[in-house]
């Protein structure tokens, strides 16, 4: 510490990685402020040093534990005594006694400055060393105090060593002493009664002072009281004018509620319905329920709903929406009626002879639709009320429906150009019934009353169900497109315009009751279908199947929920379809199976070519999936063949020659169409298997018939090689190389005229005379074949016979 002001640090050592110390920390004692010992510790040993320039940072205090007490008095007195020279005072103490460090520095400490090497150079610090002495009233009085207390004891002569001299010396200082007081008191008693007098006067004042007090504060007491009071009623009448105000706006909200605006009362009671005053009417039937809806008991307040202007409200309201509820419902029962009639008595809206009209209902249901909001209403208030409704417009449009179906089913018959048509009978001579191409079908009759009357009717049924507020599902027309466009075209418009919202879930119940609506909308509409179709049928009976593949398209394209009673329809049309077209194949095959059976049949059957002659027909009809011509194939087809197993067995000489004929007649008429027919060409390739075996039965028997001798000798020879070998069969009776030779020449001898009779044979039973060359080409072969086998066993019998060659016997059949 140097320089003309003195200070003092306390700095902080450390080692270095070299083993030297070096100042880590230095803090200035003057900042020192607090001492303090860590209670948390038992041992006494841990205490925090607090400086003033550390409380402005967020630095905790330095914390030291020493390893005892000893150390820790030791450093503590240093910083003390250090403190006390320089500063003039000591820091706050916490967590110990001063008085106890000052005995223990007393018995233990003593302090002296010494010198420590730094790198610095020699700083000098104060440490603190055992075993010293020092005064300990160092601590609590300085040295010159302690001179003069001494020199002080030493003027007097307390002779302590004689102790009753010593006490009777005492006792005289005491009586002294209290005589002195005594008279000082004598002296000043005037002083004392003038204190008296004053100490009286300022306890009166006192007194009365205490007086007013009590009076004032009584007085305050009581304003304190009445401010209370006043406070209180002031509360209490400023709840209540909140209350009043609060009461006035329930008041006036619950008057909102219950008064009914003139103009709405109007409208609800006597207003008209024409379309004019349907806005009024809709916003009127908008304020009614909301109304009812809002005194209901679960929408409004518990204190509300036993007023009596509540209860009397509610009433008033319940029987005005009876009263509109009831005009309304008249009004529209007799509304739906009145629109169809309008339209029954305009014959611009039917067809006509030479003119078909075909229905449209787009301003029927334009003027449908300014009621639609009313519907809604209606169910809304009084759900009860829309079956009526209901009724009367699903029997009303019946009537315009049926009617335009009925104009326009008899417009189609008379105006069609179709006549009866010459369908192939397989009745009659052959080559009769040739039949025409197809030019006027009734079937396109049929096609056009789907065309125009399936979109309508479902866009009736669509209509119906969003009109008359039916909770019916979400349609999805999407798959139908294709197949109706006109139709979801149409449909599309009904559900866009209707402006009515679809639920999109409907309970059973409901869909029920839709439907039995749809029925009651549709019901006898079925009956000029059907009429169209007995007459298409009539006419020609292969119109079938145009009427069945549309039937069949407009029948997969009906996916609306709401449209079922339509699927119904079209479902009794296939089938009614259907019906018809399985009489006239039936009917087809009876004429077959009709066949004489005890006469022999020449040539090709007529029913074969005339077959050909219906199939090419009815592939001209198809205008959807395959099934019902294809079903009608595989019936006829088999009855045919079977028909013509049973024709050949009349004569069994000419059984395989029948058959070869009329297999070979049905390949040739149905080549053409096996190729795309898959059904046709599975019975083109089984008439052809069938061809074959007819054909090698036939060939066979007309060669054995001729070189009968020749292949018996080779199936002998045969039979023989089972039991024995080659070599020993010429040992056999009737099998020497005489026999043999006799054989040869008796078979082969004339070979040429033998062929020619071959041939002739084959000429003279086959009438289609186109077969006779393939005919005795497979026959020439087949002989040929034969009698290479015949060789190979001859060579292994009588290798050494000389016998005409293949090669030879191809040469000799050739050359004829």
């Amino acid at each position: 510490m140097k320089g003309q002001k003195t200070k003092a640090f306390l700095r902080v050592l450390k080692y270095s990685n070299g083993g030297v110390l070096e100042p880590a920390k230095v803090y200035k004692i003057k900042h020192l402020h607090k001492v303090e010992v860590v209670a948390n510790d038992p041992s006494g040993c841990t205490f925090l040093l607090g400086f003033h320039n550390l409380r402005s940072q967020s630095v905790s205090p330095p914390q030291w534990t020493m390893r005892n007490k000893d150390d820790r008095n030791r450093l503590l007195m240093c910083i003390l005594n250090m403190c006390k020279e320089i500063l003039g005072g000591i820091p706050k103490v916490a967590g110990m006694d001063i008085v106890e460090m000052a005995i223990w520095a007393k018995e233990n400490t003593t302090t002296k400055v010494t010198q420590v090497g730094t790198k610095d150079g020699p700083i000098e610090s104060v440490v603190l060393e055992a075993d010293s002495q020092v005064a300990v009233e160092k601590d609590l009085v300085s040295q010159a105090e302690e001179e003069d207390i001494e020199a002080l004891l030493g003027t007097y002569v307390m002779a302590i060593g004689e102790a009753e001299a010593f006490s009777e010396r005492m006792k005289r200082e005491l009586v002294g002493l209290e005589s002195a007081n005594v008279y000082a008191l004598m002296e000043t008693e005037s002083v004392v009664e003038e204190v008296l007098q004053g100490l009286e006067i300022a306890s009166i004042c006192v007194e009365d002072m205490d007086e007013w007090l009590g009076i004032f504060n009584i007085k305050l007491r009581h304003m304190r009281e009445d401010i209370q009071s006043i406070e209180w009623r002031n509360n209490r009448l400023e709840l209540q004018s909140e209350s009043n105000v609060a009461l006035i706006d329930e008041l006036d909200k619950l008057l909102v509620l219950l008064q009914i605006p003139p103009e709405y009362e109007e409208s609800l009671t006597g207003g008209s319905f024409d379309e004019g005053n349907m806005v009024k009417n809709i916003e009127a039937c908008e304020w009614l329920t909301s109304a009812i809806k809002n005194l209901e008991a679960s929408n409004m307040d518990p204190c509300y709903v036993k007023l009596r202007a509540v209860r009397e409200k509610r009433a008033e309201f319940v029987l005005l929406k009876c009263t509109f509820v009831r005009r309304a419902s008249e009004f529209l029962r007799n509304y739906f009626p009145g629109l169809i009639d309008f339209m029954l008595n305009d014959k611009g809206n039917f067809s006509q002879k030479g003119q078909l009209q075909r229905p449209d209902h787009a301003d029927m249901r334009f003027k449908c639709r300014t009621y639609a909001r009313l519907l809604q209403f209606i169910k809304s208030l009084d759900k009860s009320c829309l079956t009526p409704l209901r009724k009367a417009y699903c029997h009303s449009l019946n009537l315009l429906i049926r009617r335009e179906a009925r104009e326009f089913s008899n417009e189609l018959r008379n105006s069609s150009k179709a006549s009866k048509s010459s369908t192939p009978s397989f009745e009659g001579p052959a080559g009769a019934n040739q039949p025409a191409g197809v030019t006027d079908s009734p079937g396109d009759a049929y096609s056009k009353m789907i065309t125009n009357f399936i979109p309508l009717l479902v866009d009736e049924c669509l209509f119906l169900a969003h009109f008359m507020c039916f909770e019916v599902g979400a349609l999805d027309t999407s798959d139908s497109s294709n197949a109706l466009t006109e139709s979801n075209s149409t449909s599309q418009s009904t559900s866009e315009a209707s402006g009515i919202s679809v639920k999109p879930s409907s309970s059973s119940a409901d869909l029920g009751v839709l439907n039995d609506c749809l029925k009651e909308l549709l019901d006898g509409i079925q009956e000029d279908f059907y009429g169209l179709v007995d007459w298409a049928f009539k006419l020609d009976p292969l119109s079938c199947i145009s009427m069945h593949g549309i039937t069949e398209r407009y029948l997969s394209g009906q996916k609306a929920e709401v449209a079922g009673y339509v699927q119904v329809l079209l479902d009794d049309l296939e089938t009614r379809i259907t019906i018809l077209f399985s009489r006239f194949v039936d009917d087809a095959c009876y004429q077959i199976e009709k066949y004489e059976r005890n006469v022999r049949q020449v040539g090709v059957v007529p029913y074969i070519p005339r077959f050909s002659q219906l199939a090419a027909r009815m592939e001209q009809y198809i205008n959807g999936t395959r099934d019902l011509v294809d079903q009608a194939y595989t019936k006829i087809v088999s009855i045919m063949f079977v028909t013509l197993e049973k024709i050949a067995q009349v004569e069994p000489k000419y059984v395989d020659i029948v058959l070869l004929e009329n297999y070979a007649a049905f390949q040739h008429s149905l080549y053409d169409l096996a190729n795309v027919v898959p059904t046709l060409a599975k019975y083109y390739h089984q008439a052809s298997e069938a061809y074959e075996q007819a054909c090698s039965r036939h060939i066979n028997l007309v060669i054995y018939i001729h070189f009968e001798k020749l292949f018996q000798f080779a199936r002998k020879i045969e039979e023989l090689m089972y039991n024995m070998s080659p070599e020993e069969i010429p040992f056999q009776v009737g099998m020497s190389k005489v026999d043999f030779r006799k054989m040869l020449k008796s078979s082969l001898t004339g070979l040429d005229k033998t062929i020619n009779a071959m041939y002739r044979k084959l000429q003279k039973n086959i009438t289609a005379e186109e077969l006779l060359p393939s005919l005795w080409e497979k026959c020439k072969k087949e002989f040929l074949d034969k009698y290479a086998t015949f060789l190979k066993l001859i060579s292994k019998i009588y290798p050494n016979e000389t016998v005409t060659s293949v090669n030879e016997m191809r040469e000799i059949l050739s050359s004829l």
